[in-house]
């Protein structure tokens, strides 16, 4: 993988009435193919995914993947206005959770530029979080 990008991170999420943030900033790969943006990166042992790479896919129809493959592999689908069954690894064992997005802006050329999301996460479809993410792509 050729890690040509600078890739900035940042997540919210808001459970029980608290509010937890992290950021994370690291190189990674950014392409287009087939009117699809692919942003990847390794995770590592801060992310607590060590060994994993995760690719967050944007298709043309607006409907955001993220996808991480290795020893905790997850995929989760984000899609306005329709409620998608996702499988989810925390390196301790496997969840079953309901995700259902709320917006999906982004603003993406070749060059790189911006994805932000947020998305109502529910297990045993008791609503669990609110998640937002900010992805900022550039040139390194």
């Amino acid at each position: 993988m050729k890690e040509d990008y600078l890739i900035r991170i940042k997540g919210i999420q808001e459970s029980e009435g608290e509010e937890n943030a992290v950021e994370l900033m690291t190189r990674g790969s950014f392409v287009q193919r087939g009117g699809s943006y692919y942003i990847t990166y390794r995770e590592t042992e801060a992310t607590g995914y060590d060994g994993c790479t995760t690719t967050v896919k944007l298709d043309k129809a607006g409907t955001v993947s993220m996808l991480r493959f290795g020893p905790a592999p997850s995929q989760l689908v984000i899609e306005k206005g329709r409620r998608h069954i996702c499988h989810y690894d925390t390196g301790h064992g496997a969840i079953t959770m309901g995700i259902a997005a709320d917006e999906i802006v982004a603003d993406l050329s070749e060059r790189g530029g911006s994805l932000r999301f947020s998305y109502n996460l529910d297990i045993n479809s008791s609503l669990f979080s609110k998640n937002t993410v900010n992805i900022t792509v550039r040139e390194a």
